[in-house]
């Protein structure tokens, strides 16, 4: 257990939102006033690659990936049954529903109201969404829950080594269902570049760090964690300076594709507390079960999305969507894991016993 106090999401993770918000508007505002240099920037691409977001991307996702400890990976047998509830719900249970989720409102009931050259690609950018299970907010969510750090940490080392492996076929798979043709080379090189290579770097850092004392590393990672958070934002001026002209033909898209990834969130989070309470799982497990369960990689998932898609692509607007609700949804998330401990431990005992 972490006798800890756990200390309080950052200033700009709280408010993530808001600077999402305002990232559209500059965003939208820049592309419309300069369409010349944007235009510069979309071209400046290799084998499909945006130079410009591939850089950001990279500034984004390393700083997150240097936190994982894969040493923690041989606690998994000492929170086995937490363990496989999060990972049924991460691999064989969130990406599917998603799928369905976005077949049944993208596809059917609010085709009407969507631009029907996009239906496929906003379908591909939800199923992306949900592939990549959450690595760096999760410990975030964690610690205003009081999770078993250890088991936070191990779940995210497991979480990330198996996403190297299975987030190109389930992605394959899903979007081969969907009827959605993707070149296998393209998703292939989105995998090495945003998460292998900045996995292999973060993980040379890391032990780089580790060499000169655990202080190093604390140091380090709270010097760079603005960096990440900027990084985003900028992609997202570039992103919706290209989206500006569907943004205000049709304003009420970003709504509608919510809707899909609000109820997976509460769906899936709902069904991984439950199951962490049915196999009698600690407290302090469940919790950050629910949250890795709900919440997703939403920077893998914007940068495959524009590498598969392109800029002005249905995808990576869907993808930013899920930036846009993530943190006030996982909010509320951890107010009902909170509220609900005494439910919870009545179920299970107070030592998470069934």
């Amino acid at each position: 257990m972490n006798s800890q106090p756990a200390p309080g999401i950052s200033f700009f993770e709280r408010w993530l939102t808001l600077w999402v918000a305002l990232c559209i508007v500059a965003g939208v505002f820049l592309g419309q006033q300069f369409p010349a240099l944007f235009q510069m920037l979309g071209r400046m691409e290799i084998a499909r690659v945006n130079l410009p977001v591939g850089a950001l991307i990279w500034v984004m996702i390393v700083p997150m990936l240097l936190k994982v400890d894969f040493g923690a990976l041989h606690q998994v047998r000492s929170h086995w049954r937490g363990i496989s509830v999060t990972l049924f719900i991460n691999w064989a249970v969130k990406p599917f529903s998603m799928a369905l989720l976005a077949w049944l409102f993208i596809r059917h009931l609010f085709a009407p109201l969507l631009p029907p050259e996009q239906i496929d690609s906003y379908i591909a950018g939800l199923i992306l969404l949900a592939a990549a299970p959450c690595t760096a907010m999760v410990f975030v969510w964690s610690r205003l829950t009081g999770g078993d750090p250890y088991f936070t940490l191990s779940q995210v080392a497991l979480n990330d080594t198996i996403m190297v492996f299975a987030f190109a076929p389930i992605v394959a798979l899903l979007l081969g269902v969907a009827s959605i043709s993707v070149p296998w080379d393209t998703l292939l090189t989105s995998v090495v570049l945003y998460i292998v290579i900045p996995l292999a770097l973060a993980q040379f850092w890391r032990r780089r760090l580790l060499s000169r004392g655990q202080a190093t590393l604390d140091a380090t990672l709270s010097r760079i964690q603005p960096w990440s958070v900027a990084a985003l934002l900028a992609t997202l001026v570039l992103l919706f300076a290209f989206q500006g002209n569907a943004i205000i033909e049709q304003p009420l898209i970003i709504g509608l594709l919510a809707v899909p990834i609000l109820i997976q969130v509460f769906f899936n989070s709902a069904l991984a507390y439950w199951l962490n309470r049915k196999v009698g799982e600690k407290h302090s497990v469940a919790c950050p079960s629910a949250l890795i369960g709900a919440s997703n990689f939403f920077e893998l998932a914007v940068a495959a999305a524009i590498s598969l898609f392109g800029f002005e692509s249905g995808a990576a607007l869907a993808t930013v969507v899920g930036v846009l609700i993530e943190v006030p949804v996982m909010l509320v998330v951890v107010k009902i894991v909170n509220a609900s401990k005494g439910w919870y431990e009545a179920g299970t005992g107070p030592h998470g016993q069934p």
